[in-house]
C-alpha cells in the first residue's frame, strides 16, 4: 500500500496522529499520545478549544501541568490542519435519542471530517462505543464515499473501545488494559503496537473489529443487569423492612459475591450502551428480553425513590403539595462534573409532578451547563431549617465531609433525610434505598 505505516514508524515516533473529539475520552488520550507523537487535537467546539489552549480542562480529567507536558499536542478546529495526518482516532460521543435508539450523528460527522483529508495508507481508529458491525457497516461507507478511496485497499480501520472512568484518579487511560483490533491482521498489529506505546497496563488484541465492538458493549450491559438485580432486591427488602445494605454486607462475606449496590444508573456508558446492543439485536430479528427488562427497571428508579420519600413524609404529617425538597448532587456519579445522561433529573422531574419545590445543590457542576442541558439552576448553598425532605443523590466527598448532623440541620424540625448512596450509617438517616 502507498505511504504504508509500519511498526518502525511507531518505534521511531515518526507518525502524525489526529484525535477527533476532545471530551472525557479524547483529551486524556491526546495528552498521553502528545508526549510521544505529533498530535492534532481536533474539536468543533470553539469554547472548548480556547479553554484547552489556556491550559484548563473543565472536565477535570487532565491537569494544567499534564496539558503543558504534552509538548507535541496542538489544538485545532481547522480540517486542513489534519492534511498530514496518518492515523486518525475518533473519540466522539455516541448517545441515544429520545426513543432510546442509537444516535450515530456525531460518528457520521467525524467520519465526514476525516474523509476530507484521508489519504492512501491512512488508518482510522474508532474508540466510540457502538454496536457490533457499526464501524465497517456505518462508518466505512462514509469514509469511502467522500474520500473516493477503497476500504482495505487504500485505507484501513481499527477499533479500540474507550475505557475512561470519569472522576477516577486511580484508573487512568494508561493504567486500564486496552482492547485493540484492525481491519486486516497487519493493521491489527500496528494498532496494537501504537497503543502499547502509552498503555502501561498492556493490550488485548481482539480477533476482529466486531469482536472488539461487542466486547465493549457487553462490559456495561453486564454492569447494568447486575445493578438492576440489586435494585430489584432492594425493592423486595424494603417491603420486608430489611436493610438492603446490611444484607449486601452479609452476602459479601462470600468470596465470589459481586459487590454491586442499588441506585440510579446514568452516565454516558451503563445507561446507554445496552440500547446499542438491543438495537442491533432487534435489527437482526432477535428480541432481547433480559437486557431490556434490566433497562426498564433501572430507568424507573427515580420514580421509585420519590415514592419512598413522599410516603415517608406523609406518614410524618408533612404536606406534600407545599413541601420543599433539597436534592444533593446532579452529576451522574460522585466527584466529577459529568452531567451526561444523569438520572438525578428523573428525581427532580418526578418531585415537580407532585408540585414540590425542588432545590438542587451540586458544588461540582457548571451552573450554565445544568441550565442548558436540563433547565435546572443549582443553588449556591443550602440554607438551614429550610427543607421538608433531603435526598443525597450523589456521594460527592463534600457531602460525606458535611456529616449527617449538618445535613439534618438543613431540614425543618420535621423532615426526612433519604440517604440514597449509603454514605451514612443506617441510624443517621431516615430512609436508605
Amino acid at each position: 500500500m502507498s505511504n504504508k505505516i509500519t511498526l518502525d514508524n511507531i518505534q521511531s515516533k515518526n507518525l502524525r496522529i489526529a484525535i477527533i473529539g476532545l471530551g472525557y475520552v479524547g483529551l486524556p488520550l491526546a495528552v498521553e499520545f502528545g508526549k510521544h507523537f505529533p498530535i492534532s487535537g481536533f474539536d468543533i467546539n470553539q469554547d472548548r478549544l480556547k479553554q484547552l489552549q489556556s491550559g484548563h480542562d473543565s472536565t477535570r480529567e487532565v491537569t494544567g501541568t499534564e496539558l503543558a507536558n504534552a509538548s507535541h499536542l496542538k489544538f485545532t478546529s481547522n480540517v486542513q490542519d489534519l492534511s498530514d495526518t496518518q492515523i486518525y482516532i475518533v473519540t466522539v460521543p455516541t448517545p441515544i435519542n429520545e426513543h432510546n435508539q442509537p444516535d450515530l450523528t456525531p460518528l457520521f460527522k467525524a467520519s465526514q471530517t476525516i474523509a476530507k483529508t484521508l489519504k492512501p495508507g491512512n488508518i482510522v481508529i474508532y474508540e466510540s462505543t457502538v454496536y457490533p458491525g457499526a464501524t465497517e457497516e456505518e462508518c466505512v461507507p462514509v469514509l469511502e464515499k467522500i474520500s473516493g478511496l477503497r476500504f482495505n485497499q487504500d485505507f484501513f480501520c481499527g477499533y479500540s473501545p474507550e475505557r475512561i472512568n470519569p472522576g477516577d484518579r486511580q484508573h487512568r487511560v494508561t493504567t486500564i488494559k486496552k482492547v485493540t483490533s484492525g481491519s486486516t491482521p497487519e493493521v491489527a498489529d500496528i494498532v496494537d503496537a501504537l497503543y502499547n506505546t502509552i498503555i502501561t497496563a498492556g493490550t488485548h488484541k481482539a480477533a476482529s473489529i466486531k469482536v472488539a465492538e461487542a466486547a465493549k458493549v457487553i462490559e456495561n450491559t453486564q454492569r447494568d443487569l447486575n445493578i438492576a438485580l440489586i435494585n430489584e432486591l432492594a425493592m423486595i427488602f424494603n417491603k420486608m423492612d430489611i436493610d438492603t445494605e446490611a444484607v449486601l454486607e452479609a452476602a459479601g462475606t462470600k468470596w465470589n459475591f459481586l459487590p454491586f449496590r442499588p441506585g440510579l444508573v446514568g452516565g454516558h456508558c451503563i445507561g446507554v450502551d445496552p440500547y446499542y446492543l438491543t438495537h442491533k439485536a432487534q435489527a437482526i430479528g432477535y428480541h432481547p428480553e433480559i437486557i431490556l427488562a434490566g433497562r426498564r427497571l433501572n430507568d424507573g428508579m427515580g420514580a421509585y425513590v420519590v415514592s419512598q420519600l413522599l410516603k415517608t413524609m406523609m406518614k410524618r404529617g408533612i404536606h406534600i403539595k407545599s413541601a420543599k425538597v433539597l436534592v444533593m448532587g446532579l452529576t451522574f456519579k460522585e466527584n466529577c462534573p459529568d452531567l451526561r445522561n444523569t438520572r438525578v433529573v428523573d428525581i427532580v422531574d418526578e418531585l415537580k409532578e407532585y408540585s414540590v419545590t425542588v432545590d438542587v445543590y451540586d458544588p461540582w457542576v457548571s451552573k450554565s451547563e445544568a441550565q442548558h442541558e436540563y433547565e435546572i439552576t443549582p443553588i449556591e448553598h443550602p440554607v438551614q431549617n429550610t427543607y421538608d425532605g433531603i435526598i443525597i443523590a450523589v456521594a460527592h466527598r463534600q457531602f460525606v465531609e458535611m456529616g449527617a448532623q449538618t445535613l439534618h440541620s438543613l431540614g425543618k424540625s420535621e423532615h426526612v433525610l433519604y440517604d440514597l448512596k449509603y454514605i451514612f450509617k443506617q441510624e443517621e438517616s431516615d430512609i436508605r434505598l
